[in-house]
């Protein structure tokens, strides 16, 4: 049976951290903003640009360094993952959840499994995709019905994943499929849930049509069909049962990523609202001498603030494995995902009618951003898990 290792990051100097961020900063600018509508426009997936930025550690952010992953604190990531956002919301969140990938293989595969896989994923030469959510089982995540049969020295997956970000260009998907029949649909429940390493192209593997979405349209999303799919035993990730938990600590850390990616986004609107009330006149004077115009950029500002420090501190409680570590992660997800989505929606609203058109960025950032407060576990279930912990912290 695999051991659960939970890597040690590092720990910079202030000096070490800011020359990272630097980095990371430069590659959001030069390469993603300048495509970011282009890709969007395009459905275009720009695989040589995330090549590029595996080659700058952004592949396995938090991944131990000895299959070339960086290293890093989940704090360190969340603030990495507020830059690339500022360059592109869409791809940030697609190496989102390329790491979350990368961690789970990295924490509950055997050496075998982080040698085969973890070079290729870090260095973003392969890619991930992580297939819980099903047509018939979303925020419900017990209540998956794909199979995994036991067949000799193989198992036989069988069923179908929806939404998956990736799919049709990863090179390996970790699957979630229920080994214990007996916990089937009709017995709702997270017992005898086991994780499967798939990779692509094997037999009886194959994909849906490319959705057509509101936003993160740089990043295809699909299904992900399982017909009689067979794989080793050894493709086994942690050990059977065990699946539900990588699942959702897999989770804590991508709501801490995919809530700083709200901030990025949010926060390239606010800094383009700013930019433009200085230099859109009405009635004679710049709309930035407005009252009204400076009280909503101030509560814009508040709420960005607040939503950083309740992210910090979720990355903090992951970092120090706090016990509240998964409802400070609930916390800062909901909050922060609603704020940035706020924050975007009325820096478009300050625009008027240039803040609707594609060339200016903005609608592209709102759209994108939208889908935040659903993925991750929707923002209902965050308040469900806040609330099922406080309820039970007071007995």
């Amino acid at each position: 049976m695999p051991t659960t290792i939970t890597p040690e990051p590092l720990t910079l100097t202030s000096d070490e951290r800011d020359a990272i961020l630097e980095a990371v900063r430069d590659f959001a600018q030069t390469e993603l903003a300048p495509h970011a509508l282009e890709w969007d426009a395009q459905s275009h997936f720009p695989r040589e640009t995330l090549r590029r930025g595996g080659e700058l550690g952004l592949g396995g952010i938090y991944v131990r360094e000895d299959v070339g992953g960086t290293g890093l604190t989940r704090s360190d990531a969340a603030a990495i993952f507020e830059e690339l956002a500022q360059g592109d919301t869409a791809i940030a969140a697609y190496i989102s959840i390329h790491n979350m990938v990368a961690w789970m293989i990295d924490s509950y595969g055997t050496e075998a499994q982080r040698r085969e896989w973890l070079p290729r994923l870090t260095a973003m030469e392969g890619f991930g995709s992580y297939c819980l959510t099903e047509p018939g089982a979303g925020s419900d995540a017990g209540a998956i019905t794909t199979s995994a049969v036991r067949d000799g020295d193989d198992y036989v997956l069988t069923g179908v994943k929806q939404f998956i970000s990736g799919a049709g260009e990863a090179s390996v998907y970790i699957v979630m499929a229920r080994t214990d029949s007996s916990t089937g649909s009709g017995n709702r429940g997270s017992r005898g849930i086991t994780a499967f390493l798939v990779p692509d192209a094997t037999p009886g593997l194959s994909f849906g049509a490319n959705e057509h979405k509101m936003g993160w349209n740089a990043q295809p999303t699909r299904q992900v069909i399982l017909d009689e799919v067979r794989v080793p035993a050894a493709s086994m990730l942690g050990s059977e049962g065990q699946g539900f938990k990588i699942a959702m600590s897999g989770l804590d850390g991508g709501r801490i990523n995919i809530a700083a990616c709200s901030l990025g986004g949010a926060q390239w609107a606010l800094d383009r609202a700013i930019r433009y009330v200085h230099e859109r006149f009405t009635f004679g004077e710049p709309l930035a001498e407005k009252q009204s115009v400076v009280f909503s950029l101030a509560d814009m500002a508040t709420e960005l603030h607040a939503a950083r420090a309740l992210v910090r501190d979720a990355a903090a409680a992951v970092d120090a494995k706090a016990p509240d570590a998964s409802m400070r992660c609930a916390m800062a997800k909901r909050f922060a995902t609603d704020a940035g989505f706020r924050v975007a929606n009325e820096a478009l609203q300050l625009h008027g009618g240039y803040g609707y058109l594609h060339e200016y960025g903005i609608e592209k950032v709102v759209r994108d951003l939208r889908v935040h407060q659903i993925l991750e576990g929707t923002n209902e279930i965050m308040r469900v898990i806040i609330g099922r912990q406080l309820l039970g912290a007071g007995r």
